[in-house]
């Protein structure tokens, strides 16, 4: 039996088809945790931006020096990386014995046998369109309390630039009722906290029931016994109604976390990028969200130096940034990918001046998160504890309002023994920029 190790890169959609190769792995090989055991190498791989891409080459050569020095047989590169250029891979590392596309991975049993039987056949590829089947093994690799549910494939947006619907195919919602199942099972396994995923969560059934669905998948998710949180990602502003919103404010369990890629707040900016919305339209969406929860979070991403970003169209950008002040923000400078329209544009930004626009930005944000951060002082939150940071006296949590990897923890303070995935009730007594510091709520007293 052959020892399998899969190493991945870049999103959560990707740890979730890395889950279920490795479910689907389990019947007929063994997995391990220590690359220098493995016989076969697996790396899923991601391209969404240079960084990625850099970083992903970087695996498949670490990873194909191993085929000289230990006891891998095969390498196979599967993921966004593959898709995008598989011919150039084979060519330029041919250490890899296969190349698999990023809507094929479920083949991955299929692909080490042919691998093994001939090892001339290096490409494995089909359309970005077909669908997944349903119903597939998974192991999880995030802690047992949580994880993520991804609920369709592929993107229809088409921003400017994005290559994600070249690698991942048209927008493919899949069925409530697979969806629950799926949840369900997650909740027999211990999964306390679901993490819905796509490359659009707010078009969520569009592409079987003719409108948005996201608000009655929540509502039916939010039924199965044993889960206590679901969090929802990437819910792009343009379409993100008050039905919709309905989703989130009418079902206990779903927290009142916005993940709302915004790009920019400059109405040219964001029609080069064709995005389908406005400044507008953002500022309409923020203000009903806290109409109806003042102390909902809100997440959002911008791209500083697009093509023809102009000091002023910057400026605006950070106006809106300290008027709105939202309390999860990442910045990320543009870069030109291929294939994309973007990169046909004119204008472009010196490198310079988008690291300083970029830098500018985030020192913002830092003061608006720890202003925000100090606010929370005094007040008592359900958190999940999810690591020891000092034997006897620090646990790490989050909050409702925390998603793993990408937000804040909470520093508690106790000399109890808490089981990981436990939520327990923490009272915050100190923030810090982007983290907060508390204490056991019945030890309240207990410490003053």
């Amino acid at each position: 039996m052959k020892k399998v190790y899969i190493e991945t890169l870049g999103c959560s959609k990707n740890v979730t088809d890395s889950e279920i190769m490795l479910g689907i792995l389990d019947d007929k090989f063994e997995l391990c945790d220590d690359v220098a055991d493995a016989e076969v190498l697996i790396v899923n791989t991601c391209s969404f931006i240079h960084d990625a891409k850099e970083e992903s080459i970087e695996a498949i050569l670490e990873l194909a020096k191993l085929k000289q020095m230990a006891s891998c047989e095969k390498l196979i590169v599967t993921g966004c990386l593959s898709q995008r250029y598989p011919e150039a891979l084979i060519e330029e590392i041919p250490e890899i014995d296969a190349i698999i596309g990023t809507s094929n991975f479920y083949e991955i049993n299929d692909v080490i046998d042919l691998i093994y039987k001939d090892s001339s056949e290096k490409m494995f590829m089909k359309n970005v369109n077909i669908e997944i089947p349903e119903s597939l093994p998974r192991i999880l690799t995030t802690p047992k309390h949580y994880a993520y549910l991804k609920i369709s494939e592929g993107c229809d947006n088409k921003c400017t630039y994005c290559i994600i619907p070249k690698l991942r195919g048209k927008y493919r919602s899949r069925k409530i009722e697979d969806i629950v199942d799926e949840a369900k099972d997650l909740a027999e396994m211990g999964v306390k906290e679901l993490l819905i995923i796509a490359q659009d969560t707010t078009r969520y059934g569009i592409d079987l029931y003719d409108q948005p669905k996201l608000d009655v998948l929540l509502t039916e998710l939010s039924q199965i016994e044993g889960i206590k949180w679901i969090r929802v990602h990437y819910s792009y502003p343009d379409i993100l109604d008050d039905r919709l919103l309905d989703g989130f404010f009418s079902n206990e369990k779903v927290v009142n976390y916005f993940d709302i890629p915004i790009q920019h707040a400059s109405d040219k900016i964001l029609k080069l990028m064709n995005r389908r919305t406005s400044l507008a339209d953002i500022e309409s969406i923020i203000a009903k969200i806290r109409l109806r929860d003042p102390l909902s979070v809100i997440r959002t991403t911008v791209i500083v130096g697009f093509p023809s970003e102009t000091k002023a169209d910057f400026d605006l950008l950070m106006k809106f940034i300290k008027k709105i002040k939202f309390d999860r923000l990442g910045a990320f400078e543009y870069s030109d990918e291929e294939d994309t329209p973007a990169m046909l544009l004119k204008n472009k930004v010196s490198d310079e001046i988008k690291k300083e626009r970029r830098d500018l930005l985030m020192s913002e944000q830092m003061i608006i998160s720890e202003a925000l951060s100090y606010s929370r002082i005094g007040r008592i939150y359900d958190v999940v504890v999810e690591e020891v940071a000092e034997e006897g006296n620090i646990l790490v949590g989050r909050t409702a309002f925390d998603s793993p990897d990408i937000d804040g923890v909470v520093y508690i303070h106790t000399d109890k023994s808490i089981e990981f995935g436990s939520f327990v009730k923490v009272k915050i007594t100190d923030a810090l920029e982007y983290d907060l510091i508390g204490v056991l709520a019945d030890e309240y007293e207990y410490r003053q």
